[in-house]
């Protein structure tokens, strides 16, 4: 008997909306496959050691993992006005040159756009860099546990709830940089899989961002489910936010956006350059 299909992503909102249909048995003809449930610094550390066969993965770990992994092209997550923020305690808004700032991974594209931006705004370095998972680093901020804090999701929504301030936008950042959308979250499968099924695998994810967008209140019980006791207006915030054109297909843009925040990266000594054709689909 063939050895189940292997895939993880995490339980965010745009997350459990895209892969409602495939994981369900919704879709005529695909393989449904196991899911595991992790947060990006997870499926990241799972990609690297090449544990399982799909995975939603940080843009900014390709450099690492596409020897092993295709790039899909559909169901990850780029967008405009979606980057992720960083954050302060009013008091303590300002320069943040020696402090402390939490962030979700150092594999995550959040933190390699945070690096690019913090190379010329905080021209005197940063402090400590501590990693938590991503609920936990408003809290931490709130606290008094770090100074700063680099937030992705949900938390664009819910930030002033803490009595956070915004210190700067990194995706406000790229863009006036580079007129790019901003890469965030990959879908990577192995490519030992083969060519044909690397295909199958992209069909089908495409086709469970279609009839999620077909049929939103098919999955809205699955992802409340597992959205952390998110208020459902905000999860709603977030899948209009991060599932978009760009999750049906990276497209031209899509993949210059991807391209050239690998090259910015590289140019700095920050990511290991990555070939000129290592982010073709076969």
């Amino acid at each position: 008997m063939a050895e189940p299909l292997r895939i993880a992503y995490s339980p965010c909102p745009n997350d459990t909306f895209v892969f409602h249909a495939w994981t369900h048995g919704l879709l005529p003809g695909a393989e449904v496959p196991e899911v595991l449930f992790a947060d990006i610094d997870v499926t990241n550390g799972l990609a690297e050691r090449g544990e399982l066969d799909l995975l939603k993965v940080s843009y900014a770990a390709l450099p690492w993992l596409l020897d092993e992994y295709a790039l899909l092209p559909c169901g990850g997550a780029l967008g405009r006005g979606c980057g992720p923020l960083v954050l302060t305690r009013p008091e303590t808004a300002g320069d943040l040159t020696g402090r402390t700032v939490a962030v979700p991974s150092e594999r995550s594209t959040a933190y390699l756009l945070f690096r690019l931006w913090a190379a010329g705004a905080v021209p005197g370095g940063l402090g400590e860099i501590v990693v938590l998972p991503f609920h936990e680093i408003m809290p931490a901020v709130r606290d008094g546990k770090v100074d700063a804090g680099l937030v992705i999701h949900e938390a664009r929504f819910t930030y002033q709830n803490y009595g956070l301030v915004k210190l700067a936008d990194m995706g406000e950042a790229w863009e006036a940089a580079t007129g790019l959308p901003i890469p965030l979250g990959a879908i990577i499968a192995k490519r030992s899989l083969g060519a044909p099924r690397l295909r199958e695998l992209a069909a089908a994810v495409s086709a469970s961002v279609r009839a999620a967008w077909d049929d939103p209140a098919a999955s809205r019980e699955y992802v409340l489910a597992h959205a952390q006791e998110m208020d459902p207006a905000v999860a709603d915030q977030h899948i209009a936010l991060y599932v978009n054109e760009f999750t049906a297909e990276l497209g031209e843009d899509g993949y210059a956006a991807v391209r050239g925040l690998l090259d910015r990266a590289a140019a700095q000594g920050l990511v290991p350059p990555v070939a000129p054709d290592a982010l073709a689909f076969p």
